[in-house]
């Protein structure tokens, strides 16, 4: 008998998790709270082990065609020195997989064209669950219940079967927030070069995306809650980063006011169940993190890569679900904390701790980092 799955969330893993399982014989239905899939954000790096999960679910190809792969990463000081460098084509040879650059939207485009449409159901937003021995029952927003073998929880970082399932509130503000953007055209850019500029409290990152496209993002301390007054956001970003070395200024001119999306950074202790029963967790709605290490799609991608392979292995629902969540858990849990711990580290602002943080990192050999991120980007179905 097919095993049916209630999606919850239509954001990377879920449509990933999703156009997999279609494919392999599931009788899947993805029910997404926005009305249109118009996506939060800008852009998206998606690292080597992203690649290699996308390829174990067949999808790599589809996605490899609407990203751009740098080869040059840096970190830089606002002058523009340079603290660290990878080799980025190098570290792909190693791993067999290149880190693609892509923009948001024609991510999850490509996704969702690999899901049928009659089963992709906008404006439904999941609100809880009850579950019996043989089968899911999930509440939708509009008073609806369906029925499904399982629920599989992709709906973020306020996950309302999280809430239900771990009830751990609040999640946990990182001391700072981010601002980005795309902009377009500009000559400034080094396609090739992936880079992110740390300075007093604050950071800048350049990601060169496809069709001469660059996504950019920005990072200050900041209370919690702040927002930027209607058609603010560009000049305070100039008046922070502006006298910073190209092409920041040019990239900044160059994005609409009203294109800026400001967010502050959160994450959740990675210390709960993710799995009750028939129900279980995956993605930001299991392990949100910050975005330090450019690991969150990464890690949902990983996530979906598991449980698709250990949902197709034929035993009983909770059974493929437990192994999931111990295949996943220590691996998703030392990126949150590793990702958490860089960022604190990044935003530092005393000028003493940022001069050691500094000289630490240029004296770091290239050979030591680049082992590595081949150890981080390794990833293989358990």
């Amino acid at each position: 008998m097919t095993t049916s799955l209630a999606l919850a969330g239509a954001g990377i893993g879920g449509l990933a998790l999703a156009a997999a399982l279609q494919r392999r014989g599931f009788d899947i239905h993805v029910y997404e709270r926005a009305p249109r899939l118009d996506p939060v954000g800008a852009g998206i790096t998606l690292q080597m082990n992203a690649m290699l999960a996308l390829r174990t679910l067949g999808l790599d190809a589809l996605v490899a065609r609407e990203g751009h792969a740098p080869t040059d990463s840096r970190v830089m000081t606002p002058d523009g020195r340079t603290l660290g460098a990878l080799d980025l084509a190098r570290v792909a040879d190693a791993v067999g997989a290149p880190a693609l650059a892509v923009h948001r939207a024609r991510l999850q485009r490509a996704l969702a064209s690999q899901v049928d449409p009659a089963r992709l159901h906008l404006g439904a937003a999941v609100t809880g669950y009850t579950q019996d021995a043989r089968a899911v029952h999930v509440r939708l927003d509009d008073g609806r219940t369906v029925t499904a073998d399982g629920l599989i929880a992709c709906d973020g970082l306020h996950s309302a079967v999280r809430r239900q399932l771990v009830g751990d509130g609040a999640p946990h503000y990182a001391g700072y927030t981010s601002w980005r953007g795309v902009a377009r055209g500009v000559a400034s850019v080094d396609r090739n070069r992936v880079s992110e500029t740390w300075g007093a409290g604050c950071r800048f990152g350049v990601v060169p995306l496809a069709d001469d496209e660059t996504y950019w993002f920005a990072t200050a301390n900041a209370a919690p809650g702040g927002r930027d007054a209607q058609g603010t956001a560009r000049d305070t970003l100039l008046a922070r980063f502006g006298a910073w070395h190209g092409p920041i200024a040019d990239l900044l001119r160059a994005t609409p006011d009203e294109a800026i999306v400001r967010t502050d950074i959160a994450d959740r202790d990675p210390t709960v169940p993710w799995v009750d029963g028939r129900v279980a967790l995956l993605g930001d709605a299991a392990h949100p993190m910050t975005p330090n290490l450019g690991q969150g799609g990464a890690q949902a991608l990983e996530d979906a890569a598991v449980l698709a392979h250990t949902l197709t292995r034929g035993d009983a629902l909770p059974d493929a679900l437990r192994r999931y969540e111990t295949a996943r858990r220590a691996r998703a849990t030392a990126v949150v904390n590793r990702s958490r711990h860089l960022g604190a580290v990044a935003q530092w602002e005393g000028s003493r701790v940022r001069a050691v943080r500094d000289l630490l990192l240029t004296c770091v050999p290239a050979s030591v980092n680049h082992r590595a991120l081949v150890d981080a980007m390794h990833f293989a179905l358990p």
